[in-house]
């Protein structure tokens, strides 16, 4: 079986005094002059091509019809802007790139080592800071995801995060809740968490599309290779990229056919769960890819070992340059939310990128 995919690529400073030439990367500041066009058949690449935007629909013409067809789609969704995300009473425009805060309130958190797991007023204080610091959302969660952890019982996950959450949206943050269980989405929904994270993308626990359909708030929807206790178990990929891709779009359109409006969704390729560091080093390389779905890309790979691979093993705390690096290679791809834990170096990163970017556009 054949597919067709379209990634975003030659990318330019400013469309001005290129019309028709250039095109608008998903609502973001973030502007493209070509696409690589690539062919699969049976799992494994076929052919590709470097086609400009300008050529893009007669290229397209020459292709079989399903596969056009397909690939149209896709270039309408890498074209599309995405609505803002609703939280509560907040609108969290989406026309340039937003930081999501990274919160852990567990005792084993591979970056922090839970210093502040069992102290919720102290770690509502740190998520307070971040929001100061710039941070758009505040990402709360009671268990970790590293390999080997343990799998935590709801009803400790819920006491770690509950009052953290139920502080935090008391002084008009927008939350999220990362969690994969459904008791714990409730339990977070109802202290004022305005978004769900999950891991498993609603597969983990059988409860938890009934409790996203109900909540009315925007979901991201993460790819693990595995969604059974150990979101890390893999075995391997035909090709990464692709395969992640389909994934999730499966997984959107599975939503979406259950009455999940796709307005609320976003994707996570999900940078170090179940990959090798070649894995996430492609999906990094071909992240604008990821717009063809026609959700928000939300981007997470702050402090991941793959940092400490390509630098000496640097341990967690030691890896605040390469999590920056790679959260602004992932903004130059037109990803929406950046998930970090160094709020206010990435937010001062992203500052001078948007800085740059208004220049260009000013300047013409």
């Amino acid at each position: 079986m054949r597919q067709i995919y379209l990634r975003p690529c030659a990318f330019i400073e400013t469309p001005i005094g290129f019309d028709g030439q250039a095109a608008r990367l998903a609502g973001t500041m973030v502007y493209f002059s070509a696409v690589e066009v690539i062919e699969t058949a049976g799992g494994k690449r076929a052919s590709k091509a470097f086609v400009s935007v300008k050529d893009l629909d007669t290229h397209l013409s020459s292709l079989p019809t399903e596969l056009a067809v397909k690939a149209r789609s896709q270039f309408a969704n890498i074209t599309s802007p995405r609505p803002a995300l609703r939280m509560g009473t907040r609108n969290i425009l989406l026309d340039q790139p937003r930081v999501m805060g990274i919160l852990n309130c567990t005792p084993d958190s591979f970056s922090d080592g839970g210093k502040l797991g069992d102290n919720p007023e102290a770690l509502a204080q740190i998520g307070g800071d971040m929001a100061a610091a710039g941070a758009a959302i505040i990402d709360v969660g009671g268990e970790s995801t590293r390999p080997g952890a343990p799998l935590v019982w709801e009803g400790d996950e819920i006491k770690r995060v509950q009052p953290v959450v139920e502080r935090l949206a008391n002084a008009g943050h927008a939350v999220s809740i990362d969690t994969r269980k459904a008791a714990v989405m409730e339990a977070a929904l109802q202290s004022g968490a305005m978004m769900i994270n999950d891991i498993s993308a609603l597969l983990f626990d059988d409860r938890s599309l009934e409790v996203a359909k109900v909540s009315d708030c925007p979901i991201v929807l993460m790819h693990a290779p595995s969604q059974s206790s150990d979101p890390h178990k893999s075995d391997g990929y035909h090709d990464v990229l692709f395969d992640v891709f389909d994934w999730l779009e499966e997984r959107v359109e599975a939503l979406v056919a259950a009455g999940i409006s796709r307005e609320r969704l976003l994707v996570d390729p999900g940078i170090g769960f179940g990959k090798s560091l070649s894995d996430n080093l492609t999906l990094v390389n071909n992240l604008s890819l990821f717009h063809g779905i026609g959700c928000p890309v939300l981007f997470g790979a702050s402090r991941k070992r793959m940092i400490g691979a390509l630098s000496n093993e640097a341990h967690a705390d030691a890896r605040l340059g390469g999590s920056i690096f790679l959260a602004m290679k992932a903004v130059e791809q037109g990803a929406h939310i950046v998930r970090v834990h160094d709020v206010p170096e990435t937010v001062q990163a992203i500052h001078v990128w948007r800085g740059l970017r208004d220049a260009a556009l000013t300047a013409g």
